[in-house]
């Protein structure tokens, strides 16, 4: 899930920004040569502006320069190079963004997010609309630990803000790019900025980018895992004195890829009519994947997404102390994304998440700073969000069947077929080959099922189930959310001396939400559902809903004689609990600074996640929807840190060591084809971040970070799992040459990172936790969804042109063209069909940059 490839392990930029020489800006024109020496960029993590020096916890910070200078186009680009930061994404509508550990993913309505992430100051923070293009960017600042008392509800763990590129009102100026590359890569960037008088300005900004997929589609058509995405974004800056500030910003982006490459390990694509076997089970193998007949009105695997918003930013001197801010805004975003969530060409499993939102929100804060010892702000906060999550599912039943009862390859009916290599669906549809998986499955509960006989719906008769078995079966679940939340917050420092400065912050949230869930089946009952259900309950029960199936009237039978039995969930009319939720979060920091280029930092912090209510459609039909509660989770953050610049300022170091202990902590468990929040008690994780950048000249730079992150559960069925995508070690260095030669400068950057084994969900695919029992149709038995440590390599080679603003650069990433694994499990994961998402090959290409 990258747009390059993904370094998971960390951050070079980090590197570059860890400390007042790390966050350098870089505003001299291409071409130009530069002092190793360079100021440091302000940045406003406190909510107000700083060195990055003077912020008393672990931040990375860059600016949009430096991330033109990467390569950083988007999120999975940014987590390569920030340690503490994983970003795994599958398609722009579903990452997960993990800092330190804690991973935010859900597309429930109902999810409460873990890490915030801020554009422009207003939240962005749920996983379907979070995923925006990096483009125009002032500056992008990553804060590590509980930042709850600064960014509310959604920071457990962290904060990333996006500071966009606003109007200058001194100058007219421009930008254009393009870029070409493997896999008909081609990328048009532009930017225009335009003072319409001393008072106000314009700015104008845009990107599209496309790419083929690099997963091969072997029934025909495009490819899979591909990008096309467009983003455009316009402001207007109003600026009537000195002291008042006014921006209005709009931004819409599209996205609309092929088709996610959920393939198999364990299954061969194969011709659906056929057959034939048309790849392997390699990770870079192509995928035989389509969208079973007629699902959502017949459209192709892929994804549909737009999100927009309209933001307004007031900033206020009133006195020579006191400065007001306001953030007012607007946000709606709307994606639909078709799956083929077997990994197979056989139509088990199509389905698709339609995820809607729209929001508004209010802040206003009122900052003192005098110049004095004393620096302090107090706030309110209205945040106000109305979503739905709707969830279409289709199945084939007999191919379920076939999957349930492990003979998808036939059976036996086609001698010799191995059985990695599914049969076609006139194999699969064999009414004998039925009848007998049916006895086969009800055998296993000790029952016996006659193959033949009458369909009076006298006696059970598998014969008489099988002709019942329906070629499409149609459900939809649909969760809703709404959540009207007021924030009270302050914060205060005090310079106890020029070297000595203590802080303190508090919030209050409180929530007034409701959570909601409707649950349709479209066509009909499921008659597999019925079957396996009525092995649920005992006789004579059993055998009264195995004679109801058998009938040949079973399908159009009403409910009060056979229940309307739902495949992977029964159904419900809309339902919808309300409930409330306050509670405080609060830190304290310590920092001393010896010298200006030495800051030592101690900083505790509590964080907290609100309370979720997960609503569920019934276990059972007739049954009332389920509302399962997941309480508060809070997490007590400790951290003591060190930042310095040495050597005249060349050599740069900032260290941070780290432990968190956790409390409900909240996980996301797949019971069926749902996933429900639950409480898996007690974690803990431990840490330590390093990070190094050594300028001995301006021809010559070195960078290098290593990081440790310890994350386990210590409590519950999850004890001494580790957290999802977090890998205990990561580690990332390179170097950039530059020198002068005819005509211009070059400058060369090879770099490396590595990360160590990560698991792809909480379970860590154990064996023991992925039974029947546990709500699995089918048992997993063999642990294999996770991918060992790796590493990749990434080069680019740049070209100033001396005396204009011209620059032209190749890159590649990795390099080496490197197999991993991206993601594994997914919706399959329940009925014995887990899948898998290839990384990123080998790619590269080059671009042009011209500035005016």
């Amino acid at each position: 899930m990258l747009s390059r490839s993904l370094f998971a392990a960390g951050s070079l930029l980090a590197l570059i920004s860890a400390s007042p020489a790390f966050a350098q800006g870089n505003t001299a024109p291409a071409g130009t040569t530069q002092n190793s020496q360079e100021p440091a960029i302000v940045v406003t993590a406190q909510l107000r502006e700083q060195r990055q020096i003077d912020v008393p916890f672990a931040l990375t910070a860059y600016t949009g320069r430096q991330l033109d200078q990467l390569g950083v186009q988007e999120f999975e680009d940014l987590a390569r190079y920030t340690p503490g930061l994983q970003v795994q994404n599958q398609s722009p509508n579903n990452p997960a963004i993990n800092i330190r550990g804690i991973t935010s993913d859900s597309g429930d309505a109902f999810f409460e997010p873990r890490v915030s992430i801020y554009q422009d100051g207003v939240s962005i923070s749920k996983p379907r609309g979070a995923y925006v293009e990096l483009f125009d960017i002032d500056r992008v600042e990553i804060s590590k630990g509980p930042q709850s008392t600064l960014y509310g509800r959604g920071a457990l763990i962290g904060a990333m803000n996006i500071v966009q590129a606003k109007p200058d009102l001194n100058d007219a100026f421009g930008m254009v790019r393009g870029a070409y590359g493997n896999y008909n890569y081609w990328l048009g960037e532009a930017m225009v900025n335009a003072p319409l008088n001393p008072m106000v300005g314009v700015r104008i900004a845009g990107r599209y980018k496309k790419r083929d997929g690099y997963v091969d589609n072997l029934l025909g058509g495009e490819d899979f895992q591909s990008v096309e995405t467009g983003a455009i974004r316009g402001s207007i800056r109003f600026k009537p004195s000195d002291r008042v500030t006014a921006d209005i910003i709009a931004n819409y982006q599209k996205d609309t890829p092929t088709g996610t490459a959920f393939k198999s390990l364990r299954f061969r694509p194969t011709d659906p009519t056929t057959g034939a076997v048309l790849g392997g089970l390699g990770i870079r193998d192509g995928a035989a994947l389509a969208p079973g007949a007629g699902f959502e009105g017949g459209k192709p695997l892929g994804l549909d997404r737009w999100v927009w918003g309209v933001s307004g930013l007031l900033k206020a001197q009133i006195s020579d102390a006191f400065t007001l801010n306001s953030v007012t805004a607007y946000r709606k975003f709307h994606a639909l994304e078709i799956l083929d969530a077997d990994g197979t060409s056989i139509p088990v499993i199509t389905a698709a998440d339609d995820a809607r939102s729209k929001q508004f929100s209010q802040e206003l804060r009122l900052t003192w700073n005098d110049g004095g010892p004393v620096t302090a702000f107090v706030g309110a906060n209205y945040f106000h969000e109305e979503g739905s999550d709707r969830t279409p599912a289709q199945f084939d039943e007999r191919a379920a069947l076939a999957q349930i009862a492990g003979a998808l390859n036939g059976g036996g009916l086609i001698p010799g077929r191995p059985a990695s290599d599914p049969a076609p669906m006139s194999v699969l549809g064999n009414p004998l080959l039925l009848t007998a998986l049916l006895q086969g499955v009800a055998g296993s509960f000790g029952y016996l099922l006659p193959a033949t006989g009458a369909c009076t719906g006298a006696s059970p008769v598998a014969s008489c189930i099988a002709a019942n078995l329906k070629s499409v079966h149609q459900e939809v679940q649909t969760s809703f959310s709404r959540t009207d939340a007021f924030d009270l917050f302050g914060d205060v420092s005090a310079k106890l001396s020029p070297e000595f400065e203590l802080g303190a912050g508090l919030r209050w949230t409180h929530d007034d939400k409701s959570s909601g869930v409707s649950a349709t089946i479209q066509n009909g009952r499921s008659i597999l559902g019925g079957f396996l259900g009525a092995f649920t309950v005992p006789d004579p029960t059993r055998t009264a809903l195995l004679s109801g199936l058998s009938s040949s009237l079973a399908p159009v039978l009403p409910t009060s004689l056979l229940p309307l039995f739902g495949l992977t969930f029964q159904g419900t009319p809309r339902i919808d609990q309300k409930f409330t939720d306050d509670g405080f979060t609060w830190r304290g920091y310590a920092r001393y600074t010896p010298n200006p280029d030495t800051s030592l930092y101690a900083i505790y912090a509590r964080g907290r996640r609100p309370e979720v209510l997960t609503a569920a459609p019934p276990s059972a039909p007739g049954a009332p929807a389920r509302f399962v509660t997941a309480p508060a989770e809070t997490v007590d953050s400790y951290e003591i840190g060190a930042k310095t610049a040495l050597l005249d300022r060349k050599l740069y170091l900032d260290g941070a060591v780290f432990y968190y202990k956790y409390n409900n902590f909240q996980t996301t468990e797949q019971v069926g084809t749902v996933f429900i929040t639950s409480n898996a008690g007690k974690a803990d994780s431990y840490g330590f971040e390093a990070q190094m950048r050594y300028n001995p000249s301006q021809d010559l730079r070195f960078f290098a970070n290593y990081a440790l992150n310890h994350s386990r559960f210590r409590s519950g069925v999850f004890d001494g799992n580790r957290f999802r995508l977090s890998p205990d070690h990561t580690f990332s260095a390179g170097v950039t040459v530059a020198a002068d030669v005819p005509g211009g400068r070059i400058d060369f950057t090879p770099a490396v990172t590595y990360q160590s084994k990560v698991f792809f969900d909480n379970d860590n695919d154990r064996p023991d936790l992925q039974t029947v029992a546990r709500g699995k149709i089918v048992a997993d038995t063999v642990q294999d969804e996770f991918q060992d440590g790796f590493a990749l390599v990434s080069a680019r080679l740049g070209y100033n042109f001396h005396g204009s603003s011209f620059r032209i650069e190749g890159f590649v990433e990795n390099l080496f063209d490197k197999d991993y694994i991206k993601d594994a499990g997914n919706t399959g994961d329940s009925i014995g069909m887990a899948t898998f998402i290839p990384g990123e090959p080998r790619t590269y290409g080059v671009q042009l940059t011209a500035r005016f």
